[in-house]
């Protein structure tokens, strides 16, 4: 599934395309990705003014100068693709903009979604109300981590994972920031102290970085809007490695947590 840092590509892929465009077509091309596409989708934004394009956890944000957001959501094998020569069976959404350059939508499984909601009330639209702050943002720190954590005795990973806690975070990322900070996956959460949830807070910073500059990782049907691979995947310290060594020396092993596979070291996460 693409987390994070895919999502965060895929913004500034198309930014390139749309930023200040005029969409000339905005053409569905079936009833429904993971739930119906909004009824009035081609009256409302065919004609608009793209002004802006941004991220909420893994959700991509094109605003208008209708104040209308397009809200769209990658599920698991989503992406869009930039002036595509043709267009396939699993292209459920066409845009063309007044430099007649085109988007395409693709999502094979359709476990993707495409909303449209008022700019103004995007903080409370369902989604987003009960989110926690950007892992990326300026409200996300140690001691606001310490206390949404506080009494919290379900393991750490878990806990990274709840969208309430923090937004946007997946299985790939926390798995990578546990072991950058030397914290264990099955660590209780409320009992982590302030100086490791700083080393923390630090490495989910610098991972997530990391991995958009290198344009997220190739896992399945990731792939940039420009149609290039990201390759961060080349750097994983656990992820999808268990046998092979930690950076610390050890073995990374592989568990798994509630359906997901957690890779970590048990010689330097504690």
């Amino acid at each position: 599934m693409p987390e994070l840092p895919e999502v965060e590509t895929t913004v500034r892929g198309l930014a390139t395309v749309l930023d200040g465009r005029r969409l000339t077509l905005v053409e569905p091309r079936r009833a429904d990705l993971r739930r119906a596409f909004p009824p009035d989708l081609r009256q409302r934004l065919t004609g608009a003014r793209v002004t802006g394009l941004g991220r909420r956890a893994k959700y991509g944000l094109i605003d208008t100068d209708r104040g209308d957001t397009m809200v769209f959501h990658l599920g698991m094998s989503g992406k869009w693709r930039i002036d595509p020569e043709e267009l396939g069976t699993h292209d459920h959404l066409v845009l063309e903009t007044d430099e007649a350059r085109r988007l395409s939508l693709a999502d094979p499984r359709r476990f993707g979604s495409v909303d449209l909601v008022p700019t103004g009330a995007l903080e409370q639209w369902p989604a987003f109300a009960a989110m926690g702050p950007e892992p990326l943002g300026p409200d996300f720190h140690a001691a606001a981590l310490e206390k949404a954590l506080e009494g919290r005795v379900a393991p750490i990973k878990a806990m990274l994972l709840d969208q309430r806690i923090v937004a946007g975070l997946g299985n790939i990322y926390v798995c990578e920031a546990l072991n950058m900070s030397r914290i264990a996956p099955t660590r209780e959460a409320g009992r982590i102290t302030r100086p490791r949830l700083e080393r923390l807070v630090e490495a989910i910073r610098e991972v997530l970085a990391a991995a958009i500059e290198a344009g997220g990782s190739t896992l399945r049907d990731y792939a940039r809007p420009d149609g290039e691979l990201g390759y961060f995947s080349h750097r994983f310290r656990v992820y999808g490695r268990e046998g092979e060594a930690c950076p610390c020396g050890g073995t990374v092993v592989r568990r798994i947590d509630g359906g997901r596979s957690t890779f970590h070291c048990t010689r330097c996460q504690r």
